[in-house]
Order: C-alpha cells, then structure tokens, then sequence
C-alpha cells in the first residue's frame, strides 16, 4: 500500500518511487507540458494522493476529463502493464468523493461571490479598466461602504453608478473621479460582462470556504472540480478572476498553521498563464505575495501550464515539486525557453536534463522534488503512476448521480436576493422594486457550522472570522485581500 505521508509521483529509472513528503506540500508546485502529453492524468494522480491523504482539492477541469475522479478505473493494455510494474503502488480501482461546481450552475452546482467579497481591485481587472475608470470604480465602492448599500450581484453596482451619475454631490471630495464618461464607460463593461455570462458569478449564496474544506466521513479529502471547459475559452477573464478571488479568500480567512504534517488544501490551477496575461502590475505583485505567504495558511498552489515561461519568475522560484512533461521546440526561441526549463531542476549525472525534454513519451516527466530539508533534490526520469479513478470524463448520467448524491444539494442550488443596494435606491427614488424571494441567507450558518467542519484552530478561527464579518454586513462590506494589500483594509 501507498504510504499518506509521501505524495508518490511514480517509478524513476530503478523502478522505484519517486516521491516527496506531503508536509512539504504547501510549498507548492509545477505541472507542465505541451498538449498530450499527459498532464491532465498526472493531475488526477496528485489529487488522488491528496484526497486519500485526508487533503482538500479544489481543481479547474478546463477539457472536462477530471470528473472521471468520481468513477472506478477499469485498468487494461499499457495503462496495466504500468500498473503491473509498480508493485510496491497498491492500485487499487476506486471511485474518489468528488463535488462538481459549474459558475453558470449547468453542470454542476452554482458557484458564486458576491461583489463586496470581490472588491474593486479584483473587478476591475475583471472589467479591464483604465486607471481613471479604476478610480471610479473605488469612489463608488467608498459610497457603498459609507452609506450601507450592500453590493451583491451587478444589479447592485448599476444602480449604484446610476445613483452617483444623478447625485455626484453624494461623493462628496471624490466627485472629480467620477465623471459622466467614467459612469458610461463602468456601465458598457458591466454590460458586456453580462453577455459572457459573468452574471451568474455574482449573488448570494456565496460560496463558503468551509464547504470546501470538510472531510468524507471516511477522513478522505473531497475533491472539488469547476468545470471551466466552455469558461476558459469563452470568459477567460471571469475564470481568472474567480481563482484570483479565490486565493485571496482562503489568504484572509485561514489562521496561520506554521509546519504541519499535511496542507488543508491543494489548489490546481490550469491554465495558469490566465492569471497574468494582461494582469496590472499592481494586482500581479500581490498575486506574487499571497503564493509566497499562503503555505503557511496550509494551502498548496499547483500552477499547471504548457511551459514554466507561462509564469513570471517570482511565482516560478516559489515552486516545490516540479513535473515537467515534454516539450517540443523547433525555432530558436522556443530552443531558448527549452534550456530555461532545463536549468529549473538540479542537476543529475546520469542523462542530460535539455536533451531529456524532447525525449519523454505520453505519461513520462522530468520530477524535482524537495528533500526532507526543504532542499531541491536530483532531477529524475519519472514514469507517473496510473491513477485508481478512471482515466477520462464522467457520462451524463453519472454526473447527474453526483450531483444527486451530494452533500450540498440544495445550499446553493437556489439564488437568494435579500435587500441591497438595488432595493435601497430604487425605494429611495420611490419606485417599486423587483419582488425579493424571501429567503435568509446563509451567512450565520457559516459561522455556526465551520467549527463542527475543521478540526483544531483552523475551524475556529474561521468560525470566528466570519461570524466577526456577518455582525459588520449592512455597515461595513467585506473585501478580498488582494484590495486589502493596496491599503483598502476592512475596518
């Protein structure tokens, strides 16, 4: 049987394991490669690892082939020769506790924050905006926040920019930021966002960290699965933006753990380059500090990419275990970025890291891994153990049966719109507002329920994060890290 405490990636040169200590998790990690060569199963073989090691996981299944998690593997032809000349694995076919979320609610539960949670930082790089516009932006958040107008879902924020279009006097000493062509131009992007669907993203409930972090009753890990195959190519911005918001979240409200024999949370982003392409140097900067300062959190960042140069190199020098599948170079440049990714790893006498790369077949990697000392060790020529779920995407009809057997069915398959700033405005210009379904929101649940969840400090110290946050609702509106970084603390 496979030992918890070591994540096995698979069998080196000697037939044996190649493996890192799963304590050294939360120093994060690289899986890279170019287009077939296995990284989507090598993913699902580390999210097994974690899973049965009683870690959390929270994935983007961005081709639609990690949902075979939630089934058995049927192993046969080289997937069980592999299988066969790894004795010392212990595959054992099994089904693993996955929960499917999807933000559009389609095919899998609905997966929302709210625009408060979000922040202006975070929305603005959403909406991709100019400096002015950005500026604008915070005014009208800075009313909200003086005024009590709770900012859920887009209608909120129009009405509120609106609001200040009719009223400037109300923005008091930042009047000159919002002019009539900033409001013009906020509303158009809103606008457009709505086209890309981005709508659903926003509203209540809002997506509680706790229900990512409770166990299997069998103390495995769930692992939970966003299914951006339709997201990625057509929002791609919404899907880098939910991860951004994400990090932040899990930053703020997980208590400091120092070292621990396992991280809470493995986070597997695909995709990577999404996170920085076109990202403002001031959100990019911060994003580099919460991936340095998260693991003490307990939270491992898995990036996974085509190529290491996807990543700026302040990210790149935080990674732990690297998983390099191969690549292909056939100009000069990408002959360059080949050697880039060679001289990542240190060093072994026995074969030539650059001319490895372009050698390594379906389902082969170069591994580094860290030694107990936290210290890089020898790269390896690494065959990746077959994973114990199936290789390959879920049917209809078993992920209707997932989502059936699920243990939030229900909590968020139902939007709730309590009072906010559109209900607000819209009374105070005496017209009638859009019936509200009268329904609480979850936000003392959260603080009642993550204690019973998380074991130790870590639930508690969330129970009471949040309970602190839902007393200042109405008041105060809660902001992600990443506008905490730039000097918008909450109070």
């Amino acid at each position: 049987m496979s030992d918890s405490s070591q994540i096995v990636v698979g069998a080196g040169a000697d037939g044996q394991p190649v493996s890192q200590a799963i304590r050294l998790a939360n120093r994060h990690g690289l899986v890279a490669g170019a287009t077939g060569t296995g990284k989507t199963v090598t993913l699902q073989r580390l999210a097994e690892v974690f899973s049965d090691a009683g870690v959390a996981v929270f994935a983007a299944d961005v081709k639609g082939d990690l949902c075979g998690l939630g089934a058995a593997a049927t192993p046969q032809g080289k997937v069980a020769e592999r299988i066969a000349g790894m004795p010392w694995l212990g595959h054992s076919p099994k089904a693993y506790p996955v929960t499917l979320w999807d933000i559009a609610g389609k095919s899998g539960h609905p997966l929302r924050t709210t625009l408060s949670e979000m922040g202006p930082l975070l929305l603005g790089n959403l909406l991709e905006l100019t400096d002015s516009q950005q500026a604008a932006l915070y005014a009208a958040f800075k009313v909200a926040d003086r005024d009590g107008l709770l900012l859920l879902d887009l209608k909120d924020l129009k009405a509120l920019l609106n609001h200040l279009k009719d009223n400037p006097q109300v923005l008091g000493d930042d009047s000159a930021l919002m002019t009539s062509s900033s409001t013009q131009a906020l509303l158009r992007r809103l606008a457009t966002l709505e086209q890309q669907g981005a709508e659903a993203l926003f509203g209540e409930p809002a997506l509680q960290l706790e229900d990512l972090l409770q166990p299997t009753a069998d103390g495995r890990g769930r692992i939970h699965l966003l299914d951006a195959s339709r997201l990625v190519h057509e929002a791609p911005k919404v899907y880098a933006t939910f991860l951004l918001w994400l990090l932040a979240e899990l930053f703020e409200q997980l208590p400091e753990r120092g070292d621990a024999e396992k991280p809470l949370l493995a986070l597997f982003f695909d995709e990577a380059h999404l996170l920085f392409n076109g990202t403002p140097k001031a959100l990019q900067d911060r994003l580099e500090q919460v991936v340095r300062l998260i693991r003490s959190k307990g939270v491992g960042v898995y990036f996974v990419t085509q190529s290491p140069a996807d990543l700026p190199d302040a990210v790149l020098a935080q990674l732990g275990l690297r998983i390099q599948h191969g690549l292909r170079a056939f100009t000069a440049k990408e002959q360059k970025s080949l050697k880039a990714v060679a001289d990542g790893f240190r060093p072994n006498p026995a074969f030539s890291t650059l001319g490895v790369l372009t050698e390594l077949g379906i389902g082969e990697a170069l591994v580094g891994t860290l030694e107990d000392k936290g210290t890089p060790a020898m790269v390896q020529r690494v065959l990746v153990a077959p994973p114990q779920s199936r290789i390959g995407p879920l049917s209809s009809a078993e992920r209707d049966a997932l989502l059936a057997a699920s243990s939030l069915r229900g909590r968020y398959d139902q939007p709730i719109d309590r009072e906010s700033a559109y209900e607000m405005l819209t009374q105070r210009k005496g017209e009638p507002a859009e019936p509200v379904p009268q329904a609480k929101p979850e936000q003392d649940s959260f603080a009642d329920k993550a204690g019973e969840f998380l074991q130790g400090a870590a639930g508690q110290a969330i129970k009471s994060a949040v309970r602190q946050a839902a007393n200042q609702l109405g008041r105060q509106l809660m902001r992600g890290l990443m506008g905490s970084l730039l000097g918008n603390k909450r109070r």
